[in-house]
């Protein structure tokens, strides 16, 4: 019903002056109408109309008017109309006196009003009654009242009762919004991932509860309703969503669409939400303003978030406190805030302080912390302590750590794992391993997987440079992803398989490239392959590179290049040079032509 009071006394005072030449506006129709009606109703009621009486002490008790609904209701309670009944109950509690409240409310009750036996029963639980409580509700459920239904449920789910789903859904379909988040969420935690037994059912039917919930202003399932739909991708949707329950004053709901902007690149409206979520006491929120602004080079400010995030119990105010303690070199209140997010099960807290005493030099303190972060999940510090244990020769236990983070997808784990597996000779477990390293984007994975399966290639005929064969193994493959990621070794082994195949352009390609960042091998390989195409100048330019970082049969090369040239003292020097770096063959070859090239410069 429309509030009329204030108008209606003002009018009725003469100080609400209307111009005659105007009609009146639908409100104040509205209002005069209702005067008009509650007139009528007072006179019917004082000639005895009981259910006059009821509908004019009830219009008073919704406006709070109790003194003056009362005599009404009481009257008309007198005459055995069960609504009064009710209402005098509602009357009576609302004054503080619950117990003459459930007097009334239990005659209404058992004349059938659903209404009364639902307050009758929250009044029985109220006061531990559970079995009183449970009877009177489940009268008012089984009359189709709405809150009867779910104060029942409520009741049951409390006992664990398998009979609550029933009633939260009857309250539900009777279009009670707590009700209808309840079972969603009821049905989000029964329907776990990969159930095949009706589980991606139980989903969308969550989601409905949660869109009816939310269609009837329930802020929270708006937040849930926005979060099911952003996981699938429908972004539009989810962030219209967030916003309604933002707007409604759910600060987890705004800091959710500060990501959602965020990611869409509008920072400036994602930091507006994360601004409102904070100061409503969202702790993630404040932390995304903090590394918003610790982006920008702000840190006294990012500091200032972080905190209020910590003071919100977010402990990961904590831990990006002592990240920006770290990045500023201040390592003693880096250690501090780490320990205080350690201590609080901050698991990457914990893997963080353990590198810091680690690299403090403190071996012995970090291993506590690192155990602890892997028990608790952290997929890095599991690593870390593999590497902990092979630093110290016990290889059993690092391996058991390796695993473990290999099993929850840590790429350089499941190398490790992989080399460990080659050097005990279980090669089908290696592989595995290999191809779970590589396939993560391990560029070293991928080349030792190459490698594996390049030992196991039967033999393949020679071919002809300039001789195209199209077809690629799958170690070459895995050798060229390596490649493309830099690894010199895979690129070396490309250029090789390139020129086997007769393909020189690929193959000067790949070996030019692991040249240029630092590969002997390559180098000297690029110098053959420009060699046999008559580029022995540029060859000697990169024979020179590979000799000048220790190749021996570059160091041959030029010796004998600068022998054909002419030029014996240069090649001799390089022929020193090729018989100290080796190997054993490079330095015999290299030995007799240094003696030969002596003799004829004494000759």
């Amino acid at each position: 019903m429309d509030v009329m009071g204030d108008k209606a006394t003002l009018f009725e005072s003469g100080r609400f002056v209307q111009p005659s030449d105007m009609e009146p506006a639908r409100d104040e129709m509205v209002d005069m109408g209702d005067a008009a009606e509650e007139t009528r109703l007072a006179l019917a009621a004082q000639s005895g109309d009981a259910e006059a009486a009821s509908v004019l002490g009830a219009m008073l008790l919704r406006r709070g008017d109790l003194d003056g609904a009362e005599p009404h209701l009481r009257a008309a309670t007198a005459a055995g109309d069960r609504a009064a009944a009710n209402n005098l109950g509602v009357l009576l509690h609302q004054r503080g006196y619950p117990d003459e409240a459930a007097g009334w409310w239990r005659i209404a009750a058992v004349a059938g009003s659903a209404a009364a036996a639902h307050a009758l029963g929250r009044h029985h639980r109220e006061r531990g009654d559970e079995p009183a409580a449970e009877y009177w509700l489940r009268q008012s459920a089984e009359q189709g009242h709405a809150l009867g239904a779910y104060a029942l449920a409520d009741l049951l789910e409390h006992r664990g009762d398998v009979g609550a789903e029933h009633w939260m859904r009857a309250a539900a379909e009777r279009g009670h919004r707590e009700a209808a988040y309840r079972l969603a969420r009821a049905l989000d935690r029964t329907a776990g991932p990969g159930d095949e037994t009706g589980g991606d059912n139980a989903v969308a039917e969550a989601e409905q509860w949660y869109r009816q919930a939310a269609a009837r202003g329930h802020r929270r399932a708006a937040l849930q309703l926005g979060a099911i739909l952003e996981k699938r991708g429908e972004l539009k949707e989810a962030g219209r969503w967030y916003l309604t329950s933002a707007k409604d004053g759910e600060p987890r709901a705004a800091c959710a669409l500060g990501f959602l902007l965020r990611d869409a690149g509008d920072t400036e409206s994602a930091a507006v939400w994360w601004l409102r979520a904070a100061q409503d006491g969202d702790g993630n929120a404040a932390n995304a303003l903090g590394a918003l602004h610790a982006e920008r080079g702000e840190s006294q400010t990012a500091e200032r978030w972080y905190r209020a995030a910590l003071d919100a119990g977010d402990d990961n105010g904590a831990y990006n406190l002592g990240l920006l303690c770290a990045e500023q070199g201040r390592t003693a209140q880096a250690e501090q805030w780490y320990r205080r997010a350690a201590y609080a099960g901050h698991r990457e807290a914990a893997n963080a302080l353990a590198i810091l005493l680690l690299q403090n030099g403190d071996p012995t303190g970090a291993e506590p912390w690192f155990s602890k972060a892997a028990e608790a999940g952290s997929v890095d510090a599991a690593f870390n302590l593999g590497i902990l244990y092979a630093g110290r020769g016990e290889d059993a236990m690092a391996l058991r750590w390796y695993e473990r983070a290999a099993a929850a997808g840590h790429a350089e784990a499941a190398l490790q794992v992989g080399i460990a597996r080659l050097r005990q000779g279980d090669e089908q477990e290696a592989e595995r391993h290999l191809r779970c390293a590589a396939g993560s984007g391990s560029a070293e994975g991928a080349y030792r997987l190459a490698a594996l399966l390049d030992a196991r290639r039967p033999p393949e005929p020679a071919h002809e440079l300039g001789e195209t064969v199209q077809e690629k193994t799958e170690c070459e493959e895995w050798y060229e992803r390596a490649a493309s990621q830099g690894h010199r070794r895979a690129q070396v082994r490309v250029g090789m398989l390139a020129a086997a195949r007769g393909d020189v352009v690929e193959a000067a390609r790949w070996y030019r490239a692991a040249a240029e960042a630092g590969s002997r091998n390559g180098a000297f390989n690029l110098g053959l392959l420009l060699a046999r195409e008559g580029s022995e100048p540029e060859a000697a330019v990169w024979w020179t590179r590979a000799a000048d970082a220790g190749h021996g049969r570059a160091a041959l090369r030029l010796a004998l290049v600068y022998a054909r040239r002419g030029e014996l003292a240069e090649g001799q020097r390089w022929a020193d040079r090729a018989v100290a770096l080796g190997p054993a063959e490079v330095s015999e070859r290299a030995g007799r032509l240094r003696d030969a090239l002596r003799e004829e410069l004494s000759a």
